[in-house]
Order: structure tokens, then sequence, then C-alpha cells
């Protein structure tokens, strides 16, 4: 019988400066952990941040086999860079991937932090594992863009994840600009996110550039000791500061828009 294809979210804390990592079953549920103790094939965006993980996961329920001798395999840096969403060259290299699984072995898909496959690579070997007829599994744990518009008081009836908007001001202006429109339009929340280091430029682009009546939400570092998350119209930014020092926009962060 051929394997199953786990998809395991890790938790939210992977790259931030957290000097002591938390106990994962603050995160993870009990059978996500259990089943992250018993495989031994592995397909991840970061090697050392999947043994990172599965040395918490022992922590908690003990592996099955020690890291050393598992198998893990990096998706290629490509996919990281430009995304593996679109149907191509990426899933002949994930079909590659998934070959212990065509041979009987479970095999776990994970990602950095979060759950795989969403604002993450991992989606072509997704693709790949249904081509060749595997079961894939979704297991539950944190997804950050969800837990953030649950906590906009934005709509979630109807949500449009966009990604990262263009770093040149002028072309940035534009897009916020037509996905502002957009929002107020339909009524469609829209969902950004931006690399750490980048959040300030990305919320003083925000507040310049988006309707004065427009709802926005920021939510930083979430699942994290240091959460923090503001949601207001775009004029109440402005005029109550304290809204925007409350934020730890060092970590990473989701911003959500609309009306």
């Amino acid at each position: 019988m051929p394997g199953r294809l786990y998809l395991l979210p890790t938790p939210l804390d992977f790259g931030t400066q957290q000097t002591t990592a938390l106990p994962v079953d603050l995160w993870l549920p009990r059978e996500t952990l259990e089943v992250a103790a018993r495989l031994g094939h592995w397909i991840t965006e970061n090697a050392k941040s999947t043994r990172a993980f599965l040395k918490r996961v022992d922590q908690i329920r003990p592996l099955s086999s020690p890291i050393q001798g598992m198998h893990i395999v990096e998706l290629p840096r490509e996919s990281h860079k430009k995304g593996d969403h679109a149907p191509g060259a990426a899933d002949q290299a994930a079909a590659a991937l998934l070959a212990p699984a065509l041979q009987g072995y479970d095999v776990g898909l994970v990602s950095e932090a979060g759950m795989p496959a969403i604002a993450d690579p991992g989606s072509a070997v997704v693709r790949a594992a249904h081509q060749a007829g595997l079961a894939v599994v979704p297991l539950t744990g944190p997804v950050s863009l969800m837990l953030a518009l649950a906590a906009s008081g934005l709509n979630g009836q109807g949500f449009a994840f966009v990604g990262y908007v263009p770093q040149s001001a002028n072309e940035r202006a534009q897009r916020l600009r037509e996905l502002d429109a957009h929002a107020q339009r339909t009524g469609q929340t829209q969902i950004l996110i931006e690399t750490p280091y980048r959040n300030e430029a990305l919320l003083d682009a925000l507040l310049a550039t988006l309707n004065p009546n427009t709802r926005l939400a920021v939510a930083c570092g979430l699942g994290l000791p240091e959460q923090t998350l503001q949601s207001a119209l775009v004029r109440d930014w402005k005029s109550q500061p304290a809204r925007r020092q409350a934020l730890a926009l060092g970590l990473p962060a989701v911003f959500l828009f609309g009306r």
C-alpha cells in the first residue's frame, strides 16, 4: 500500500528572536504530535528548522526513530523565491520527492512556521500527491492568516490573501489603491504579509494610501507571548499614534484591510 502525505503545521515562533522555545503542545493537538513523532520521512522548506521542530516534539512525544536517521529533503530553492502554486516544472520536482510514499512510507510536509502550502511553498507537493493517487491528510495547528482574520473584525465570509505588494513606493501605492477600491466595492477583506524588517514601511504605505474610512488590522507575533494586534479605521490610526506604538512590528505580521 502507498503511504500518505501529512500536512503538518508547525509553531509560529520560528524565525523570531525568542531565546526560549515554548512547548509545542501549546499550539499542536495530540493527534498532530503523535503523527509527527512517528514519521521518518519529511519534505520541508528548511531542514534545520524541521530538525529543531522534531527535537521539540520529542520533548512531548518520543520520536519513533533518531532524527539523524530520518529522511529529510528540502523543497527546491526556486519554490521559496517564486512559490510553487502555479503548475509547471515544480510539479515534476515535487513528484520525485514523494518516492518514499510510493514505496509505502508516510511522509510529512512542513514549512518553517504555520501550515505548509498556505503563504508558504508546498502546494506542488500536494498536487503531485493527488496525481499519484496518494491520500493527503491535513492536520490541525496554527495558521496565522486565519488567526489574524478572526481577530480583525473584518469580513470573514469573503476574503483574499494577496501575498506581498511591490517594494517600489509608486508601484506599491498603486497596488494598494487597487486593492482598497476592490475591498470597498465588494466587501472582500484583503490580507497581506511582508518580511518583518519591512513591516514599518508597509504600515507607512497603508496609512498614506488607504481611504480614511477603510478598516486596517495589523497582527504581530501571533501565538507568541509578545503577540500584539490592533484594528481600527485608518483615520483613527492616524489620530491615535498609540495604536502603532503598541505593535511589535519587528515580529512576523499579517496586515488586513477592508470595510
